[in-house]
């Protein structure tokens, strides 16, 4: 189970911390290492709402790996993200804006994150293309199957 800990980037917590001393991120992460360290069924739905606050890359990187060995098992999995290196990454993404809390609330963008980034007035969209510079010339699909 320790192994797990580390999987999902928190092989720095110490063995007896207290919960309350962990952060909205790193509590689900420790469930989400409860949750990996159970017998897989493929027939999961996981939603994690900003996992990456308070990663280092090398962490990131690590979760990531995680999160797209749960989906090549069948399950799905959600993230609520405002990381751009996450978001690059995903299958899908749904861009809601246009602004944050009043602002916002509406689909802006929604597609492959190419799709996303080549959307005008999305301001994730905006972003990803500094991160996808083929975004802009790369045709539209309507479905692929994506592994970072």
């Amino acid at each position: 189970k320790l192994e797990t800990l580390i999987a999902v980037g928190l092989g720095y917590l110490k063995l007896g911390q207290a919960a309350t001393t962990l952060s909205g991120g790193e509590a689900q992460r420790v469930k989400l290492a409860k949750e990996l360290s159970r017998r897989d069924t493929g027939n999961t739905l996981y939603i994690l709402d900003e996992p990456t606050t308070g990663l280092h890359f090398h962490d990131i990187e690590q979760l990531l790996d995680v999160l797209h060995q749960l989906v090549e098992h069948g399950n799905t999995v959600i993230v609520i993200e405002h990381n751009l290196d996450v978001i690059k990454t995903a299958d899908w993404v749904v861009d809601l804006g246009p602004e944050g809390g009043a602002g916002g609330g509406r689909i802006i963008a929604s597609g492959t994150p190419e799709q996303v980034a080549a959307t005008a007035g999305s301001h994730t969209g905006e972003y990803l293309a500094r991160l996808l510079p083929q975004a802009a010339t790369k045709p539209k699909t309507t479905a692929r199957k994506r592994r970072a």
